[in-house]
């Protein structure tokens, strides 16, 4: 039995997302703090699967294309944050306002996939936010949340990516695998 790699859903940005994106962050915060993510890895976790089997990808794949899912939807970004706190954030990030509740719709959606063919659910609440650095050591990110602009950027999801994850190197790299309508 082969293994997929690690996998995990995502909602993916186009080529003129990340241009103004990557636009925007260059006007609103120059300078970010630690290791940025490249702008093609910038995607919105839904659910990060980890290793997985061929057989309970094509599972899971099956019963992902199945659960109910939201309607396509306007999903527009908002402030930023960090995790685990600002205060000492080691992931700066870009949250979600606008497409916020079906994004959790959709992360409940996989959930319940994964947990149809095996799978542990997650247990962690779902925060949808997009990855823009990794900091380490971690420090006070309060500097970079202050008073940054609304980013003007919408995105009308219609589908979701499922992606493998290649590690190594200096950084990572995504494969889209596959792609799930809403």
């Amino acid at each position: 039995m082969g293994s997929v790699g690690s996998v995990f859903v995502a909602v993916g940005l186009s080529d003129d997302h990340r241009h103004a994106l990557a636009a925007y962050l260059a006007d609103s915060v120059p300078s970010l703090p630690g290791r940025p993510v490249p702008p093609e890895n910038w995607h919105v976790t839904i659910r990060y699967l980890g290793e997985t089997s061929d057989p309970d990808y094509d599972r899971f794949l099956h019963a992902l294309d199945e659960v109910d899912k939201p309607l396509p939807f306007r999903l527009r970004f908002s402030g930023m944050g960090a995790f685990p706190k600002p205060t000492k954030g080691s992931v700066l990030w870009l949250g979600v306002g606008n497409g916020e509740e079906d994004l959790v719709g959709l992360a409940v959606a996989a959930d319940r996939a994964a947990v149809q063919v095996g799978m542990a659910s997650e247990d962690r609440p779902y925060q949808p936010h997009l990855s823009l650095a990794r900091v380490q050591p971690p420090r006070n990110l309060w500097p970079w949340l202050a008073e940054v602009p609304e980013p003007p950027i919408k995105i009308d999801v219609a589908e979701v990516g499922v992606y493998r994850s290649h590690l190594g190197g200096r950084a990572a790299r995504y494969e889209l695998l596959d792609v799930v309508r809403l």
